[in-house]
């Protein structure tokens, strides 16, 4: 049997994965019996073709389910066969399934589901002081933290042999660790284990941390917008350390093609006769139906339906005071805030939702204009390898700033106490 196992998986991944194909052909019959359910049966004979028909859908999940079963079963005889953690096509395939169906996968206990980590050298980090010191070799005094997007996962950083995330490292002499997690989760539960680890991380270091840069892409700069909410709110020390945020094509207003996914759940629950198709697009993720407005706190999605068709109801939730906030997009325009820019922007995002800009005064960031900087003519995913990006972020983080004119700023590398001496109260 083990030697039947494609290379990179091990029996753990391909339990998990029958069990997820057994659940999606059970959900494929409900769905082709939703939709002959609501079709008129000839000659007006529909209670017996109902039941006819009730029966075969009710053998097609019976089976389904017993041959999921007795496959879980066998492979579990057979034993875990070994951890394929850390294989670049397995680990791939397990984040992109984690973003599409991530919720669905942690609530059924399948071990597909990515547990929450924080990772140094492409390995899971135990969070105690001795094992941070047995594992990190050179601790510094400066963590660069960084954190992937949807359907993603720590070692998508750079392309073809271009490693961002080591430049930056060197030009702020820092230690670099990346965070992977579940991203089909709500943003907001990702947010608050960031928020407890990152705690627990500082506190682990073998030695005192002066700086703390955090990068997020995409999905990632919403998790960590949502760990600095929750920081906060429990008192956790790490926001008050010389801290510094990034985020590269980030989100923050929302992305327009899960808006579209609302508007086509929409359409088809229309009619009685499609209403039933309407469940295969609602099984995407919650951290997809995040994506909708930009959700970063649970006030943002509790007690409504993740599929209403709704208006943005969330919460303002503003940059933190004391950390310094800087934002990355691109766009595939010509980034003068044309139609192309508002609307398509790196393909997936819009200049004015990763800038952070709204109508709205109480939503709107306001990163000040020298900390917003758009890479022209490159893609969302450009972001985790171009030169230039990682080249500006460099320029703003490598060297002291003059302190902010803003309330409550602070030049993001200089030495200062762990809280900041006041804490204004944001408008």
């Amino acid at each position: 049997m083990r030697r039947l196992l494609p290379r990179p998986f091990s029996t753990s991944d391909l339990r998990g994965a029958v069990r997820l194909v057994t659940g999606a052909v059970s959900g494929v019959a409900d769905v082709v019996e939703g939709v002959h359910g609501a079709v008129p049966a000839p000659f007006g004979r529909r209670g017996r073709v109902g039941r006819v028909a009730g029966w075969a859908y009710g053998a097609v999940r019976w089976v389904t389910r017993g041959v999921g079963r007795s496959l879980d079963a066998a492979l579990g005889a057979v034993g875990r066969g070994g951890s394929a953690d850390g294989h670049p096509a397995r680990d791939a395939v397990v984040a992109a399934l984690n973003g599409a169906f991530g919720d669905s996968l942690a609530a059924q206990g399948n071990p597909l589901a990515t547990p929450f980590q924080v990772r140094y050298g492409g390995r899971r980090l135990v969070l105690d002081t001795a094992s941070v010191a047995r594992a990190v070799a050179d601790p510094r005094g400066v963590l660069l933290v960084q954190i992937h997007g949807l359907c993603m996962h720590d070692g998508q950083w750079g392309r073809g042999g271009v490693d961002p995330g080591a430049a930056l490292a060197d030009a702020l002499g820092a230690t670099r660790v990346a965070v992977r997690y579940n991203s089909g989760r709500h943003v907001s539960e990702s947010g608050r284990d960031l928020a407890v680890a990152l705690d627990a991380l500082v506190a682990a270091w073998p030695r005192r941390v002066r700086r703390l840069v955090v990068v997020g892409h995409s999905m990632g700069g919403l998790v960590a917008r949502s760990a600095l909410h929750y920081a906060a709110e429990a008192g956790h020390a790490w926001p008050g350390l010389d801290a510094a945020l990034v985020t590269l094509g980030t989100p923050h207003h929302g992305a327009p093609l899960e808006r579209l996914g609302s508007l086509v759940d929409a359409f088809l629950g229309a009619t009685r006769y499609t209403a039933p198709l309407a469940a295969v697009g609602q099984a995407r993720s919650a951290g997809v139906t995040d994506l909708r407005f930009g959700n970063v706190v649970e006030e943002d999605w509790a007690g409504r339906g993740r599929f209403d068709r709704a208006p943005d109801a969330r919460r303002p939730t503003p940059l933190p005071p004391g950390v310094a906030c800087y934002v990355v997009a691109a766009t595939t325009g010509d980034g003068r805030g044309g139609a192309r820019d508002r609307t398509v922007g790196d393909g997936l995002v819009p200049l004015d939702s990763a800038l952070g800009r709204h109508a709205d005064p109480a939503r709107d960031l306001g990163v000040p204009p020298e900390r917003q900087w758009v890479a022209v003519g490159r893609s969302h995913l450009d972001l985790l390898s171009d030169d230039a990006v990682t080249a500006r972020l460099a320029s703003w983080l490598a060297r002291p700033t003059p302190p902010d004119s803003a309330p409550g700023g602070a030049a993001p590398f200089q030495d200062r106490p762990a809280r900041p001496t006041t804490t204004p109260t944001p408008s």
